[in-house]
């Protein structure tokens, strides 16, 4: 089966298509939220703009900023045509301001407020939760394209280096869809915590990006895909929370940056896949039946299952710690006060989308032993988002499973128990492996190296990122897609490299 977006993300931003606004393209900021006519607003928009542009020069794709990239480009948010297609040098991107339809009528689906009309004012009783969670989603938009500036330098084919561009204006956008909020909406404190997001920096060590994840280094094309599955997922779940919330406009802001996601979705699913294809054809040609027989595959130029195994339990476990303690107070006051969602909240059958007597299963760790326990379903949102976003993941990892059936290699990848490896909630501060047993800190050290990839792979790893930029050419550890973007061939010059 051919894989393309709508496989991949089955829940796109639900845009009701006979309610579309145009994108204004005859503005220097492009929209479709009238911003003309609020000349304060555009006022400091502008003058954030310049501003943001030095941080893309600064901290953007290194060595391609003159390049011309074929990429799509929103100029409505109809699904039936919301983007088009061609060359652009990517500082010259036209990013701008996108809101899903409005919604007449529309109510706060959750919370204390259920059934009241959204807001379309920020409620100033939770001016300062609401302005907390726009921050938080707004800084990691920018922090994973500082995590992945290097990477066109190293990229296994033009192909590949465009999807990862895409990615990265796709990232800035969003980062201008919080930017918008912050500043419409939060005055002087907006402005200031706009201005924030462009000084953090993804690792830096005295103003580092909010989010532990987001300080991760990205070093290698294979880190790539596992993050923009993986963690990006992260991003398509607590997007969908935030497009539930009873403040119209980040809602509106939400679903729209779901239709963008699925396609960074995409990117990790079919890159990881293409690499399990061109790991087990070498294996297959070369006669080779053991999956860990490490040595004789690696000699191959592909990476073995075992290493691809390691590296998605590193990635799922960090970004498992994106959703916070599994018990939390401020997660229940999130929802509570309406401004943040479940998944899939308006989804939820015999459920009265206020958890007034819920309650939901937690695993704790007590005396020693892992145990669930019942829990007030308010204070288990993270937990129950999480959950979700494991049940998520599956999609892709048993795509993955079909081929490495499919080459009759006897290999299947699998999710690590949701403690393994974490550093918050629950599990933190407590060795857990892979298979949900709770060890010693000797046991931990013996078996860490069957469960995490060491130095030895990660050398491994860096040795193959060896750049293809001619047309058509493609690594020897990843196998070509089955199909171009919006349908061009495989071979086509997606990047005009200077």
């Amino acid at each position: 089966m051919s894989i393309n977006e709508d496989t991949i993300v089955e829940d796109k931003a639900a845009i009701d298509s006979d309610r579309f606004v145009e994108v204004s393209y005859d503005d220097a900021i492009p929209n479709n939220v009238d911003l003309s006519s609020d000349r304060q607003l555009l006022k400091a928009l502008e003058g954030w703009h310049p501003k943001y542009l030095e941080w893309w020069k600064d901290m953007g794709p290194e060595g391609f900023q003159n390049a011309d990239v074929y990429l799509r480009t929103a100029v409505g948010v109809d699904p039936a045509g919301w983007a088009k297609f061609g060359y652009v040098k990517m500082p010259e991107y036209r990013w701008g301001i996108l809101l899903a339809p409005k919604v007449e009528g529309r109510t706060i689906p959750c919370g204390r407020h259920k059934g009241e009309p959204a807001w379309q004012e920020v409620p100033g009783e939770y001016r300062s939760l609401l302005r907390r969670l726009i921050v938080v989603q707004g800084d990691t938009e920018p922090a994973s394209v500082e995590q992945q500036r290097f990477l066109g330098a190293t990229a296994p084919s033009l192909y590949d280096m465009r999807n990862l561009f895409q990615v990265n204006v796709e990232e800035g956008r969003h980062l201008w869809a919080m930017v918008y909020l912050l500043v419409k909406y939060f005055g002087k404190d907006g402005r200031e915590e706009a201005q924030a997001l462009l000084e953090r920096r993804s690792g830096q060590q005295d103003n580092p990006r909010i989010l532990g994840a987001f300080n991760e280094r990205t070093p290698d094309w294979l880190s790539f895909f596992m993050f923009t599955y993986f963690t990006d997922r992260d991003g398509k779940m607590q997007l969908a929370a935030l497009a539930e919330s009873g403040f119209d406009p980040l809602s509106r802001s939400c679903r729209f940056m779901l239709t963008e996601e699925a396609h960074h979705l995409f990117v990790g699913e079919t890159g990881v896949g293409r690499t399990v294809e061109a790991t087990c054809a070498a294996m297959v040609k070369a006669g080779i039946t053991d999956p860990y027989d490490t040595e004789a595959i690696r000699k191959l130029g592909v990476v073995d299952l075992p290493l691809l195994q390691r590296k998605a339990n590193f990635h799922m476990s960090v970004t498992r710690d994106l959703f916070g303690s599994e018990i939390s107070s401020n997660g229940a006051e999130s929802f509570s006060s309406g401004l943040k969602g479940r998944f899939n909240e308006a989804n939820l059958k015999g459920d009265d989308h206020q958890l007034t007597d819920a309650t939901y299963s937690v695993t704790r760790v007590v005396d020693g032993k892992l145990v669930n326990e019942d829990v007030p379903a308010l204070r288990a949102i993270n937990c129950r988002l999480l959950d979700d976003y494991m049940a998520d993941c599956q999609g892709g990892i048993d795509r993955w499973n079909k081929i490495i059936e499919k080459a009759g290699i006897n290999f299947k990848f699998t999710q690590p128990y949701k403690g393994f490896n974490r550093k918050i909630g629950e599990f933190g501060g407590h060795r857990i492996n892979t298979a949900g047993e709770l060890i010693s800190e000797a046991e931990w050290q013996a078996g860490v190296g069957n469960w995490l990839p060491n130095e030895a792979d990660m050398d491994f790893i860096n040795s193959l990122m060896k750049p293809n930029h001619e047309p058509g050419q493609y690594a020897s550890w990843i196998a070509p897609p089955r199909m171009g973007i919006n349908q061009q061939p495989v071979d086509y010059e997606y990047v005009k490299i200077d």
